[in-house]
């Protein structure tokens, strides 16, 4: 199968494609009548959405398509949030979902009691984790979760981060650097400090290079520790690439500097890979492009190609050797959720991840990427387009 890159004379087609979608979400409209002012509270949706407009009421996938209740097909271009990885109707995934609803369709991992695909899943994860070595997997229900327990987990001290999204939680809310999300609910908590956001095109200086942008950054965030105090800050936390944000590459060497600073100070350096694990950015995990070292790592969407709910953490050898001291002082670990572990979520992530190792998707991302950045390029000349 041959993979054209998108040329400069097909610009006129890409209009003619969206003044053609325009038109089939205009024929929804008599759809969307029904559902105003439906009784969801929808996320990320203002009031007058539901009231004037009703929503766009989605009804079936096939691959990376996805339909309207009105039969409208659409290209799921954004792969739901970052988590369809392996599309829609995947017969391997439903099959895996439906056998473990038919032998077990729950049961908790509280006091010692726990299923065998949990367990199962928790070695494949750290085994296929291969930036360094980790010890222990945590099962959650979302990145947010995610991202909340790596903060309590270290609770006494304060978290550094910058502008990026973590999650919607109080506590991955506060680390997210997104303003909207904190003008609403009286954030960010007070146990979280922001430093500079690495996006080197907006934030640069005139004449800066990418390696000097990212030098400065590293001297400022040591400025910071020592300003707080290195003993009153736990971790820092860090996507390989900024995804909500804007899809932000670090600059050349950022990391590199970066983990030097953390390790000065005895910082642990926790990494949220819930959007770019499992081969998006080429590689199985982010940590794996970028040399990054984390003591804890944050994964989920693409775990179980967002076809069941499920998040998990790793943590580093040294970290759990902690925790298990702690929790034999004060009698348990006293942290879980009731679907932690869920048999049936854990069942679908483990035949995602044989789907990603059988059919190569991390080679099918490295090849196809710069086919796309390609075709992305007929864009740069406009003058609402900063970069591509």
């Amino acid at each position: 199968m041959k993979h054209a890159a998108i040329s400069a004379p097909r610009a006129s087609k890409l209009t003619r494609y969206a003044s053609a979608s325009n038109a089939s979400v205009d024929s929804t409209t008599e759809s969307k009548k029904c559902f105003k002012g439906h009784g969801m509270l929808a996320p990320f949706t203002s009031g007058w959405q539901t009231t004037e407009l009703g929503p766009l009421v989605i009804d079936k996938s096939e691959g990376c398509y996805v339909y309207d209740i009105d039969g409208n097909k659409y290209l799921d271009s954004l792969a739901g949030l970052w988590c369809n990885a392996l599309g829609g109707n995947e017969a391997r995934l439903v099959a895996a979902a439906t056998a473990q609803l038919n032998k077990l369709p729950f049961y908790h991992s509280f006091w010692n009691k726990t299923t065998k695909v949990s367990l199962d899943l928790a070695e494949e994860l750290l085994q296929t984790f291969t930036a360094r070595k980790m010890a222990k997997a945590f099962f959650v229900n979302s990145g947010s979760e995610a991202n909340d327990t790596q903060e309590l987990m270290n609770f006494t001290l304060s978290f550094l981060t910058f502008d990026r999204y973590h999650g919607t939680t109080l506590v991955a809310a506060s680390l997210s650097g997104l303003p909207p999300m904190h003008q609403q609910f009286d954030l960010p908590a007070p146990f979280t400090l922001h430093t500079d956001c690495p996006h080197y095109w907006r934030y640069h200086l005139p004449g800066e290079t990418e390696e000097e942008f990212a030098t400065r950054l590293a001297d400022n965030l040591e400025n910071l520790i020592l300003k707080e105090g290195p003993e009153t800050i736990a971790a820092f936390i860090a996507e390989p690439v900024i995804g909500a944000g804007g899809v932000i590459p670090p600059p050349a060497t950022y990391f590199d500097k970066v983990q030097a600073v953390l390790k000065k100070y005895d910082i642990l350096f926790i990494v949220d890979e819930v959007i770019c694990a499992f081969g998006r950015l080429g590689e199985m995990f982010g940590s794996d492009k970028y040399n990054l070292k984390p003591d804890m790592v944050s994964m989920a969407k693409a775990l179980s190609s967002a076809y069941i709910p499920i998040g998990a953490i790793l943590i580093s050898p040294e970290i759990s050797e902690v925790i298990y001291s702690e929790s034999n002082k004060l009698g348990s670990f006293f942290h879980g959720f009731t679907y932690s572990g869920h048999p049936v979520s854990c069942a679908v992530a483990l035949e995602s991840l044989k789907l990603y190792k059988e059919r190569n998707i991390v080679e099918r991302v490295r090849n196809l990427a710069p086919k796309f950045q390609d075709g992305m390029r007929i864009f740069a000349d406009s003058p609402i387009i900063g970069e591509v």
